[in-house]
């Protein structure tokens, strides 16, 4: 047995000592895992739910629904409010604590409706080295994380992704759309749709892994992987796409020579004085 196979078999016994879960499904590889282990360790006691608001970008639910049903898993989609919530609109660095704090109380409201326990997430080890205040309020709220309990790492989460043949094992992540504004600009649905609308003008042109980013003056900071450079400074491409995100709101059009970074904006975080 490899190492990898005892992960998956000590993932598979953790899941079933729960007896029953609800996983917080975004769709992504590390939460469709989950849902797969929890498929095949609990059957019917295992439920997947999806949190909905205007932070999630267009195209993401209805791949989480199909997503779902490949894996067999009962599926929910519950309609979040965190734009509700103050101390998420500020944008501070902790705004995912905020989120995830929405997202669990209503899950842990939803528990007795859906008939399961507890509540599972799909934070996986590498996570707990990174600034990730959302696992604060994991914590509060008891969230079990299987796969960091059982060690498994984001590599490692993408080759059973692929061993149980999930077609989003190469997904790139897909965090929210306000994780693509700078910290301390405030949180508004205009600039989700800002944001969601400029990445799916770029998605059409063919660029996969990308972030528009949102900073203060309605600036965007484009990223791109660094291959992919030479295209998006192409004369014809750039006036395109400048003249679509100055329709679309941004008064300045900006790109990024260091290329794409996932959680770039993380840079501006003093983690040390958190």
């Amino acid at each position: 047995m490899t190492q990898l196979d005892a992960k998956r078999e000590a993932l598979l016994d953790k899941l079933r000592s729960l007896r029953s879960c609800a996983v917080a499904f975004s769709g992504g590889v590390d939460s469709a895992v989950v849902a797969k282990a929890a498929a095949l360790a609990l059957g019917d006691a295992a439920v997947a739910v999806t949190g909905t608001s205007a932070s999630l970008a267009e195209g993401e639910l209805e791949a989480a629904e199909e997503l779902a049903q490949t894996i067999g898993i009962r599926h929910v989609v519950i309609a979040t409010d965190e734009l509700s919530r103050p101390d998420y609109l500020k944008n501070a660095p902790d705004r995912c604590y905020h989120c995830k704090t929405e997202l669990y109380t209503q899950l842990e409201g939803l528990l007795p409706k859906l008939g399961v326990k507890t509540i599972v997430n799909g934070a996986n080890a590498d996570d707990l080295g990174d600034y990730r205040p959302g696992m604060q309020a994991a914590s509060e709220h008891r969230i079990h994380s299987p796969l960091a309990d059982c060690g498994i790492t984001k590599a490692e989460v993408r080759e059973l992704a692929a061993a149980w043949g999930l077609p989003v094992w190469d997904k790139p992540a897909t965090p929210c759309l306000s994780s693509r504004i700078a910290y301390g600009e405030e949180v508004t649905p205009e600039r989700l749709a800002m944001i969601d609308r400029a990445e799916q003008f770029l998605r059409n042109g063919g660029f996969a892994n990308l972030r528009v980013r949102y900073h203060g003056g309605d600036l965007a900071r484009i990223e791109v992987p660094l291959a992919d450079l030479p295209r998006l400074c192409d004369a014809e491409l750039r006036r395109e796409l400048t003249a679509e995100l100055r329709r679309l709101g941004f008064k300045f059009v900006t790109l990024d020579l260091e290329g794409f970074r996932s959680g770039s904006l993380n840079q501006l975080v003093q983690i040390g004085e958190k």
